[in-house]
Parts: C-alpha cells; structure tokens; sequence
C-alpha cells in the first residue's frame, strides 16, 4: 500500500471539472483548464479532473512526448492556485511501457515539508478497458494507493476500476480498529451509452465501503465520436447524492466533514461485520 500524506483536519472541499475535451491537443486542453482553474472557489483543497485530461480517452502512447511539459504545467498552476490538482494522464514509465496514471500535484507553500509536496505519479489504472483496446497499449497498474489529505484517506482511482468491487473493497483492520480509506475518487472518460452503469454503481461504491464516493466524468464527444454527458456526482456514506452535476460543464464545490462520518460509522458500525480478505498485490 502507497501512502502519500499532507495534513490533518476534519473539513475537505473538493472541486470536480466536469468539462468537454479536446481530442488528442494537449495544448488547447490546458489552455482550456487554466481557464477552469480561475473559476475554483478560494477554499478549495483538491481540484478533480477528468481522466486523460489533456488528451481524452487515447490510444496514442506517442502523445507522452507532452509529458514533461504537462507535469510542468501542473506544478505552476498548482502553485499558481493553491490547490492539490489530481488526475489522470497517459504516462511513460520509459519507452516501452505506458501506463494510465492517477497523479496528484501539491505545489501549496503549506504542502512544502510533507511527502505530497509537488507532482506524484501514485496509482497506474488497474483495470484496462479491452473493449477500447486499452489493455493493447497500456500496462495495468499492481498496486493501490492512498493520499492523506486534511485529515481523509483518500482512494484514487481510473473509471474502468468502478465497475471491480474488490479492487475497491475498504478493509477494516481489527487490530488497529481503522478502516482503509474515507472518501473515493474515480476520474473517468465515461461513455453516455453506459451511463446508467456510472449513475448506479458510484453511491454503491460509497455504501458497501462506508465512505463518499466522488465520480468525475466529461462531457462532449471524442475523436472515435463516442459522446459523453458528464454526470459528475458526490454520494454520501449512505448513498445519499450531495452533488450532481448533470449535463453541464462547469466547477462544481463541495464540503465533505469528516465528523459526520466518524459519527455514521460510529451509530452503523457495519464495516464489523465485514468480511476478513487481503488483495495480493505485484
């Protein structure tokens, strides 16, 4: 288990783009979210983008030639924000793997002296899409991760992975009577074709695993004329839906409290009962 850590509170808010994205033109997408970025509300902590943010959903492994440059990018609106920025990108592990990678980048002057500080790649998409030949191209990922912000244990992790209720199974640990992870964030290029499956499957994520289950998806139509219809959502420990971004592109806020579900899990202390299992991972 990779553990990355930032700070302690009891208050997240998060702030999902949900957003249309240029096709395989890394340029005008960060353009693009350079304007987003301008949009986020001030207390902000970690800002969600959609999967393959700069290029879409592609199979084009030659477009890692961005990389340095993106990674760059991120660090200096990170920095220029003030916010933890997340995501997903397409990511050279060296010339001849790729990976689809969860990242996180904290360029905050108050992130400096903690393990986050700067651009992380944490968590390589386990799951592979083979029905888009993603499994062709790109190398599944072999481990979890978690990022420790403010207090959350948070779960990172890549659309496909939402539909594998095991990989994304929380574990409670009887001998030190804590459970895994918080709050679960699944970045997505999630097809309107399938969308019933994105719609149900996110608050059951957040109810089998006690936890807030945040899904950020995009809009728009892709380079292969798939269409997307966003649909970005926050779902509560009970399934219960907090944000719901519809169709609509846009930043969209919310404040997660960490008292409330300390407090759930305390009165609904199901994750007990829950059964004894370890994911070999590697």
């Amino acid at each position: 288990m990779l553990i990355f850590e930032v700070m302690e509170d009891q208050k997240l808010t998060v702030s999902l783009i949900q957003t249309h994205l240029h096709w395989e033109d890394t340029q005008k997408n960060l353009l693009m979210f350079e304007e987003w970025f301008g949009k986020v509300p001030m207390e902000t902590d970690i800002v969600i983008l959609p999967e393959m943010f700069n290029t879409g959903f592609s199979m084009n492994t030659q477009l890692t030639t961005y990389q340095d440059e993106v990674i760059q990018w991120l660090q200096v609106q990170s920095a220029k924000i003030s916010k933890m920025i997340v995501g997903s990108m397409m990511y050279a592990q060296n010339k001849n793997s790729f990976v689809n990678m969860f990242f996180t980048c904290d360029m905050r002057e108050t992130a400096k002296n903690e393990n986050q500080y700067g651009f992380q790649a944490i968590y390589a998409k386990r799951h592979l899409f083979r029905m888009a030949n993603e499994d062709k191209f790109y190398t599944a990922g072999e481990k979890k991760a978690r990022i420790k912000l403010k207090g959350f244990n948070i779960c990172p992790l890549v659309c496909y992975d939402l539909r594998f209720s095991v990989w994304s199974a929380n574990t409670y640990n009887r001998k030190h009577d804590t459970v895994d992870y918080d709050v679960y964030i699944y970045v997505a290029n999630w097809p309107m074709a399938r969308i019933l499956a994105w719609d149900t499957l996110l608050p059951a994520r957040a109810i089998e695993n006690w936890a807030y289950s945040i899904g950020v998806n995009r809009t728009g139509v892709d380079g292969n004329n798939i269409e997307y219809c966003g649909h970005s959502a926050v779902y509560d420990f009970k399934g219960e839906k907090l944000l719901f971004a519809d169709n609509q592109e846009g930043v969209f806020s919310i404040t997660l409290d960490k008292e409330n579900l300390d407090k759930y899990r305390k009165n609904f202390p199901a994750y007990l009962d829950s059964d004894e299992f370890y994911l070999i991972q590697g």
